[in-house]
């Protein structure tokens, strides 16, 4: 007997509520509320629909920090997903946080691999199996300490952290229902597209994996990939699109016999908004709005960031203030700090938290030259620019340039004088970079506090991005060479 079945599918929506009626002034762009409409319309038109979620619900509007992620799990509950993996930002306002939003929520999360280290006990539920017109259809959710860096902060939770693992706990849990009769297997992933493309590799054809549905990449797809008879999809980043499946179930062999898949477009000539959506979310922006409509300051001309693996003029901004406080040889912002593509030229207070939302402290540690230019080594190579490493903007005394072709550091400057290896250098960086130093920058912390007692600068980098930006209106910047890839 062969069913048909739709599946939705979200990634990564970051806080994106709202309507944008600006990049075409003829129609109304994504949000939430036009994203319920379409899904309540395939809803009404199809028999069979399931709309999951694969991690990152949370952080990137000013909304979602103002309530602390409470505001975006009510509004999600208006979307009723039938089930939501865990995403590295699910995480961002501490562990008993999002185990509270776990009760706010009215949608299972499930995640099969972080467990309660002491007592070896799973944090969520490792799976789901919904029945559907008659099919039984097995969900489950993997997350890899790659991603989970913000679980460093708290030592009581763990992963089994490589894609290994995380395939042995696949396995697992198929394992123990291949016996049942499972018709669809699919799991929900927050590990980027090229980490799910090589964790279908891994996964052992017995265990009838159908499908991995990613998030954290933010990868735009044209087709799902297809590796070792899995289908692989992500739907982008935001709420401005949604991936879609029209796929065919056979029940005699539990597999897809056949199946379309579709980045769809949200937008008002494909849905209808969903007004009472509409008018809860608006209850939030009206308490932000009153709150933050302040204005902070006047930028000379709009400062952009479309491109967290390149210098940006925003970025440069952001790291300059942070040295006008630490001065500091160099300081590292990290790039994926800063959540919108563009400021100014009039920034509100508003517009400040929803650039900058990750409050966070800086400190300044002293490092040699042969350290600090490892270090450049590590974040410009190739291999950390493809959508999932941890790129940094920097200040206006750097100039660093990486020759793609010879993959390496081809020259590290401060001040226009070369970095010499057995000099001694300052460095600024965000306490979440150096509680993931080793992955990120390739130094310990052992090495980071090893030449002399660090300084913190600030346990609040917002609080100095707002201050500096009060007192220096008018101020601009450009894109000027600091990062340089031949």
């Amino acid at each position: 007997m062969k069913k048909k079945f739709t599946i939705l599918h979200s990634n990564d929506i970051h806080g994106d509520f709202f309507s944008d009626d600006e990049k075409e002034k003829t129609k109304l762009i994504g949000g939430l509320s036009l994203l319920s409409g379409y899904i309540n319309k395939v809803r009404k038109e199809e028999k069979n629909v399931l709309y999951v979620i694969s991690g990152d619900m949370l952080q990137g509007s000013i909304v979602d920090s103002e309530y602390k992620g409470c505001s975006t799990i009510e509004i999600m509950n208006y979307l009723a997903p039938d089930v939501v993996a865990l995403g590295n930002h699910e995480f961002d306002y501490g562990l008993p946080h999002l185990l509270f939003l776990e009760k706010v929520a009215n949608f299972p999360i499930v995640n099969a691999n972080l467990y309660v280290k002491k007592y070896n006990k799973r944090l969520m539920s490792p799976y789901l199996i919904i029945n559907k017109d008659g099919f039984d259809i097995l969900f489950t959710g993997i997350i890899t300490e790659k991603i989970m860096d913000a679980l460093k902060m708290d030592k009581l939770v763990g992963s089994f952290i490589s894609l290994e693992e995380a395939s042995d706990e696949v396995g697992k849990i198929c394992n123990a229902y291949k016996n049942d009769d499972i018709d669809l297997t699919i799991l929900l992933t927050h590990i980027g597209f090229e980490s799910d493309k090589e964790l279908a590799r891994m996964l052992k054809p017995e265990w009838g994996v159908d499908m991995i549905i990613g998030g954290h990449s933010h990868t735009f797809l044209e087709k799902p990939e297809k590796i070792n008879d899995i289908l692989i999809s992500q739907a982008g980043v935001g709420s401005d699109q949604i991936g879609r499946y029209d796929i065919w179930v056979e029940d005699d062999t539990n597999s897809v016999v056949d199946y379309k898949w579709q980045l769809i477009p949200i937008d008002d000539k494909i849905a209808e908004p969903d007004k009472e959506l509409t008018k809860f979310i608006d209850s939030f922006r009206k308490e932000v709005d009153r709150k933050y409509s302040t204005i902070v300051c006047k930028l000379a001309k709009k400062l952009t960031h479309p491109k967290r693996e390149v210098e940006t003029s925003l970025g440069n901004l952001i790291a300059d203030a942070f040295n006008y406080i630490a001065q500091s040889d160099v300081v590292l912002v990290g790039s994926g700090s800063v959540r919108v593509l563009e400021l100014g030229p009039a920034v509100t207070l508003k517009d400040l938290m929803s650039c900058f939302p990750y409050d966070d402290s800086l400190t300044r540690y002293k490092i040699t030259g042969y350290q600090l230019k490892d270090i450049f080594s590590h974040i410009m190579r190739i291999e950390n620019r493809d959508g999932e490493g941890e790129c940094y903007q920097v200040n206006s005394k750097v100039c660093a340039v990486y020759d793609d072709k010879e993959k390496k550091l081809e020259s590290l400057k401060i001040n226009g004088c070369e970095v010499q290896d057995d000099d001694f250098y300052t460095i600024c960086m965000q306490g979440f970079h150096f509680n993931n130093s080793k992955d990120y920058l390739n130094i310990s912390n052992e090495d980071l506090l090893k030449a002399e007692q660090p300084k913190v600068v600030t346990t609040s980098a917002r609080e100095v991005l707002e201050v500096f930006l009060r007192d220096n209106q008018n101020i601009s910047r450009e894109v000027e060479g600091r990062l340089v890839y031949k």
